[in-house]
């Protein structure tokens, strides 16, 4: 496939393709870095927990 003409399919599928409103995106993004934070948060705990116990029977 020619270099041209990969181009020019790329270009064509970006003209189909259904991007997100504004609001849809944002919401999308707080969405995923609260999870993000709460997941970071969550292995942190456990992390510190597990950390913890090992202590106790060093």
């Amino acid at each position: 496939m020619k270099k041209e003409s990969f181009f020019a399919s790329v270009k064509n599928e970006m003209k189909i393709v259904t991007w997100p409103s504004k609001q849809k995106l944002r919401k999308d993004f707080v969405t995923v870095v609260q999870s993000t934070l709460i997941f970071a948060a969550f292995f942190a705990i456990v992390d510190n927990a597990i950390s913890f116990v090992l202590k106790l029977f060093m």
